[in-house]
């Protein structure tokens, strides 16, 4: 057999080793195609089941907001014989959730004819010592009655959670805030006010910042070599695909006519798109009960890292099985 290698002429080494190089190139290419599908349908699942767990965490952090401020309204509902009795209705629960900024009570105008037109008790943080103090904050400045949020109560006469808004009156309390809210009616179904907790959103950048490293820290996600070290980080938009909260230096801003599309009805998908100047895959889909949706956004080279490994270790040995070749003919 090694006479008859030594015998073949060098158009025939050429034509052989020409041959298994394409066939090679082609297994390759078809290899890699196969890998790419599987490993984007692999992805495709996986960071769809990470939108899903991040939007039900949020969902039952805020459901648990929700209860306890409701266990707060009722006991505004039941001591509301006078001012004092409504201040120490909001000061009993407010152990209840350390992320609630403060609770308050917007009355009806003259409810309490000794406390003028407008009384809106507002029991808050301070945040040098995160205790509650009590500010009366309505007045004809802040006239409170003209709210979007105290207007939205009187006509739904159901509870409900506030758009993001910025409050400012120059103290501490002032900030970005989104609040629960709840109609309150007196024994003779009249709306005597409204109540409402203000959340900043530091409790949802630390709740994402949370959700985050317990996905990258899954055993099951982590269970193959290509899959560790996940580079995705998790985002919260509203409806309108502002971006509410967001890991630090990782704010996402969405423009995208048929993602802002799917937002407003409140539908989950996947788009591709540049975020803050790279490519990547953004899988969104909406929180129960608000109008806020959960982003994961997926680097593209975090899909494409794999790929890329298996090609280079699919290569490496087709350049030796064609060394091997080369060196019988």
């Amino acid at each position: 057999m090694m006479h008859r290698t030594e015998n073949l002429s060098k158009s025939t080494r050429v034509a052989i080793l020409s041959t298994a190089f394409f066939v090679s190139l082609l297994l390759l290419l078809l290899a890699l195609w196969v890998c790419n599908y599987c490993i984007n349908a692999e992805a495709h699942a996986r960071y769809v089941g990470v939108t899903n767990v991040a939007s039900e965490k949020i969902a039952k952090t805020i459901s648990g907001m929700e209860m306890n401020a409701m266990n707060v309204f009722d006991e505004v509902q039941k001591h509301m014989d006078s001012p004092e009795a409504v201040v120490d209705a909001l000061m009993s629960k407010t152990s209840l959730n350390p992320d609630v900024r403060g609770y308050f009570a917007a009355f009806e105008p003259e409810y309490f004819p000794e406390k003028g037109r407008w009384y809106e008790p507002y029991v808050h943080q301070t945040d040098s010592t995160h205790e509650f103090e009590i500010t009366q904050v309505g007045s004809a400045r802040h006239n409170y009655t003209q709210s979007d949020w105290y207007m939205k109560a009187k006509e739904l006469k159901a509870s409900f959670w506030s758009d993001p808004y910025y409050y400012y009156d120059g103290t501490s309390i002032s900030g970005h805030y989104c609040t629960f809210v709840e109609p309150i009616y007196n024994a003779e179904g009249k709306l005597a006010c409204v109540c409402g907790a203000d959340m900043t959103f530091e409790w949802l950048a630390k709740e994402l910042e949370q959700i985050d490293l317990e996905s990258k820290q899954d055993d099951l996600l982590n269970l193959y070599v290509f899959n560790q070290e996940q580079d995705f980080y998790t985002v919260v938009l509203n409806g309108d695909g502002s971006c509410l909260a967001y890991p630090e230096g990782q704010k996402v801003a969405i423009d995208d006519e048929d993602v802002l599309k799917d937002l407003k009805q409140r539908k989950s998908g996947f788009k591709k798109m540049t975020i803050n100047g790279e490519n990547a895959t953004v899988y969104y889909g909406p929180i129960r009960n608000i109008n806020w949706v959960t982003a994961v956004i997926v680097p593209a080279y975090e899909v494409q890292k794999p790929i890329l490994m298996i090609g280079l270790t699919l290569f490496i040995v087709m350049l030796l099985g064609m060394i091997i070749i080369y060196k019988h003919l």
